[in-house]
């Protein structure tokens, strides 16, 4: 089989996963589950680039939050706890704000 070319594969999968979504995921899972050293690059680049918190990427490893946190301290990866700008403080405490006011969670 000719080796595939990264950047046109991942072009088409972005636009085929935007009518057929169901196809891509199915596939991504099924590559990520038979490699799950992808899975691990995947998930800690999302994690180091913002797009998901600690506990999603534990999620998503199937891991419990503290082993990753753990596993991340041992091999040097930055962890990142609580807001990182000034509008996710804002946001954060207009959320619990919101909850307590509610009586969903006392604080």
């Amino acid at each position: 089989m000719a080796s595939v070319q990264a950047d046109w594969v991942l072009e088409e999968l972005e636009k085929l996963s935007k009518v057929q979504p169901e196809m891509v995921n199915s596939a991504l899972e099924k590559l990520l589950q038979e490699h799950p050293d992808l899975r691990w690059a995947i998930v800690v680049g999302a994690y180091l680039d913002g797009h998901i918190n600690l506990g999603k990427a534990a999620e998503l490893l199937g891991m419990h939050r503290l082993a990753l946190l753990k596993e991340f301290l041992h091999k040097g990866i930055p962890i990142r706890l609580g807001p990182e700008t000034v509008e996710e403080a804002k946001a954060e405490v207009e959320a619990w704000s919101k909850i307590s006011s509610s009586g969903g969670v006392e604080v």
